[in-house]
Order: structure tokens, then C-alpha cells, then sequence
């Protein structure tokens, strides 16, 4: 594979999500901008310089949904290249590390490059996203917060 020294010198750009339920309620975005635009999706945006991850996804959920959660776990860390051919990169490359957390206050309003925000039940959220990855990391988090939150006997 041979590269540009522009294409020399691109590198993936880190985001940071949220996948936020309340109960068994998944709260999803609708995209203003490429890429996905118009697409159900997670909140989340880029990590600035000198945030961590997680202050990110936080910081990102605020800002487009005007919610709060509290972080229950890092779920994966998942790559979203956009189009190529054969050995050539993508338009776009994402480094996307995405949470599991529990809804702790707001009701969401759709605000910056977010068109809609809204809580919908689990199989609905599902139904909407249509990337397989998003689809995904829902299901791993709702599996993430009941073993977390189910009751454990001590032996």
C-alpha cells in the first residue's frame, strides 16, 4: 500500500460514546452531520486534547441530549473507517472507545449537531440503529449493567 505524504500523515480521530439506558430504555441521537447523518446513533463526539475518555463520553451526552449518567463500564473500543478500496484508507477513521452507564437526570432535548434525542425501549432502539457495531455495543451494555446491578450472595 503506498500513501500520499498527505495520507502519510492522517491518523484516526478519537471519540468517545455513551450507550445510557434508564430502566430498559436506551437513549438514542439522530445525526446532524456525516458521517451517519440523519441515522440513529449513540451520543458521543471526539475526545478533546487533555479530556480522558470517559470525561468525554460525559462531556459529549451533555452536549447533545442534555443529559447526565453515571459511567458503569468501558464496553469496546471499535474502529469506524468509512469507504475504501481494496488497500486504500478509508474517508473517515474513528477510534470509537464507548461506555455503558444509567441515566441520572435530564430529560433529553436534541442540541448541537444532533437533530432528535430520545429514550426508547430496548428492542425499539434496536430496530432504529442501523450500523451492526451500535446494535452491538447496546446489547453488551445492557448485559454489562444487569450483571452489575443484579444482587450478589456472598458466599
Amino acid at each position: 500500500m503506498t500513501h500520499t505524504p498527505a495520507e502519510a500523515r492522517r491518523q484516526p480521530v478519537p471519540g468517545a460514546g455513551m450507550v445510557v439506558f434508564r430502566d430498559d430504555e436506551v437513549l438514542l441521537i439522530r445525526r446532524g452531520k456525516p458521517p451517519y447523518e440523519g441515522q440513529w446513533s449513540l451520543p458521543g463526539g471526539k475526545i478533546e486534547y487533555g479530556e480522558t475518555a470517559a470525561e468525554a463520553a460525559l462531556r459529549e451526552l451533555a452536549e447533545e441530549t442534555g443529559t447526565t449518567a453515571r459511567i458503569i463500564g468501558l464496553i469496546d473500543v471499535i474502529d469506524s473507517i468509512g469507504l475504501r478500496e481494496a488497500d486504500e484508507p478509508g474517508d473517515w477513521h474513528y477510534l470509537l472507545v464507548d461506555f455503558a452507564g444509567v441515566w441520572t437526570g435530564g430529560e433529553p432535548v436534541a442540541a448541537d449537531d444532533v437533530t432528535e434525542a430520545a429514550f426508547f425501549p430496548f428492542d425499539d432502539a434496536i430496530a432504529r440503529t442501523k450500523w451492526d457495531r451500535t446494535r452491538d455495543v447496546i446489547g453488551r451494555a445492557r448485559a454489562i449493567i444487569a450483571a452489575l446491578s443484579t444482587p450478589q450472595s456472598v458466599p
